[in-house]
This record gives C-alpha cells, structure tokens and sequence, in this order.
C-alpha cells in the first residue's frame, strides 16, 4: 500500500492553511493502470458515485418506459440532486406515475441542499421532506424497479433484497471486480455502500463513457443510455453550479461524485478513466484536482477546465472582495508505461 501524497493546498496570506492528501488512479480501456498519485488501489466507498451503476438494473429491464418515465425523471434517478424546483417537480411526477406515497421512501425527510431552495423553505416555514434528501431520486428509481420487477417494496434498502442483490451484481461486473470481495457498509441514505479499488471504480466509469467496452448486451444499452442522460440533463444531476453537472455540461465527459471524497470521470474520446480519493473528505478540493489531472494529461477542451478553475479559483477571495489566498494542485502523475 502506497503513502497517500499531497494532492492539493490552500494558502492565505503566503501561509498554508490546508493540506488536502489523498490518491489517484487512472486507467486505459484494457483496465491498465496508466496514471498514479499515492496508492492506485485504495479501497474507497462509491457512496453517490455509486449512483449511475445503481440505476442500471431498472433501465436494462426497461422500467422507464413501463412507468412512462420522461428524461428528467430518468436521469434523477443518478442524481444527488439539491432539490431545487424542477427537481422536486420532477421527483413528485415520478411519485404519481409510480402510484407511491412519500412515507414510503426510506431516506430521511431533510431542507434542500440548494441554498436558494433552503432559504426559501425556512422563510415560509415548509417542513421537511424526504424528496428534499439528494438521494430521494435514487429510491426512486429503486421503488419503480422493485415494483416492476415484483419485488416487495418493504425493506427495498436491505443488502438481501433482490434490488439490492441485482445492484450488486451490476457493481461487480462492471467494476471487474470479484463480488465477494467488494466490501459492504450503510450509505447515509440507508441503502448498502460498496467499497472496492480506485482502479476498478475507474473501470466502472470508463465502461459508463464507453458502454462498447461491456460484454453484456443490455448493460450495454442501459448505460449509454444513462450517460447520455447524464450529459443531456447535466442540471438534474446536481446543479448547475455543482461540479457534477459542470463536469457534464462537456459530452466527452461521465462523472459523478459521492460524499467523503470520492469522485470518478471518464473521458470517451480518449478511453481513459480516473478515480480520486480526498482522504479528509473534502469536496472542496474536487475542482482544483481535477482541472490538474486534465491538464496533465493535455486534455483538449479548455473550456472545461475553465469551468472548474472558475468553481474554484487559483486566486481566491474574502467575503469583501479582496484575493487573499491561493489554491494549489501539487501533486505530479506517474505515468505508467
């Protein structure tokens, strides 16, 4: 096991303040480790990133177009949404269509990751809501799935019930990775978490980006059809001014982020893949380490590390206005010939 490395740091006034360590990993489309910073095959929990494989099993047997399911509403179900708006409004169609009750969502009722929607909330004294929780898409999806499939909704985010065996056996297959090592725990939301190698969650990302690379046929479609989804509908994945949806606004680009630090991105033209472990957990330093990463591997599209660079500036400022800091990536890649 390699020594984690510094990936990014915060400075203010001249004086480091914060030092984000962690590891990188990247991999061609053969599963070869091609790019490294700390340890390639650190064990790490998907958390949301986990989202898009989860919701592979519902758009292989087709459960979108059982339930009438428009774009938006497919695409939430990879979502860690911030409940703005036209999330909720997508999310209470989907409600309706699936003829559930909110009651039956096993995530807790919570405020709006969104600011704006949050403020809003609190102002008018609105309660609480399990479709405000960014995993409500998710349980969605699992719900509508469970419910197509003849699976009991009762106890759907159980590790033994078979939605939740059928994810599993996705996870592993499309992280080549042997399913009884993949290690298990409890996801905030209440649903199992999978933890397994950056290498191989980079490998489920680069198979997302390019679904040509899946042997199974039907897993195939359903995921171009989610990462197609993902870039058409990049708002509903998070929000427009969340790195998740930033990073997708490029259609070159499958990515998705999970709490504590963990984020996957793939790039389809190039056929390489990358996983990144923060190990403090910050989602701060996403920005800054990945616009790093694709400049280092002389990534074409400017704009996009434009994006990321203007999520977190290099030169950063107070509340005033004034540059008091500076964001730095300091970590090198090995390549790996």
């Amino acid at each position: 096991m390699e020594t984690a490395v510094r990936l990014a740091e915060q400075y203010r006034g001249g004086h480091i303040e914060n030092i984000h360590f962690g590891h990188v990993c990247g991999v061609d489309e053969h599963g070869n480790i091609v790019y490294s910073a700390g340890d390639p095959e650190w064990m790490a929990y998907l958390r949301s990133a986990a989202k898009p494989f989860q919701a592979i099993p519902a758009f292989v047997h087709g459960t979108p177009e059982a339930f009438g399911l428009t774009d938006k509403e497919c695409t939430i179900m990879t979502a860690s949404h911030r409940a703005e708006p036209y999330h909720v409004e997508a999310l209470e169609s989907m409600m309706a269509k699936l003829g559930l009750g909110e009651e039956q969502l096993i995530c807790s009722p919570s405020h709006p990751l969104s600011p704006a929607a949050r403020d809003e909330m609190l102002l008018a004294s609105k309660p609480k809501r399990r479709l405000y929780h960014n995993c409500s898409g998710k349980h969605m999806g699992i719900l509508a799935y469970s419910k197509q499939k003849g699976y009991p909704l009762e106890g759907y985010g159980e590790s033994q019930h078979p939605a939740q065996v059928d994810v599993l056996d996705t996870i592993a297959d499309m992280a080549d990775y042997p399913k009884e090592s993949i290690r298990v725990g409890i996801d905030g939301c209440g649903f199992p978490v999978h933890a397994l190698p950056l290498n191989h969650i980079a490998r489920m990302f680069l198979k997302l980006a390019c679904p040509d690379l899946i042997a199974d046929e039907g897993a195939s479609r359903a995921a171009g059809h989610i990462g197609r989804l993902m870039n058409e509908h990049a708002e509903m994945v998070s929000a427009p001014w969340f790195i998740c949806s930033i990073l997708l606004k490029d259609p070159n680009i499958a990515a998705k982020g999970g709490a504590k630090g963990i984020y996957g991105f793939a790039l389809r033209d190039e056929r390489i893949a990358f996983a990144l472990k923060v190990l403090d957990g910050s989602e701060d330093a996403w920005p800054t380490i990945i616009a790093s990463i694709l400049e280092q591997i002389g990534y074409r599209n400017q704009e996009t590390i434009d994006r990321l660079y203007a999520l977190a500036p290099k030169a950063f400022r107070n509340d005033g206005g004034v540059i008091v800091g500076e964001n730095k990536a300091v970590f090198r890649l090995n390549r790996n010939e």
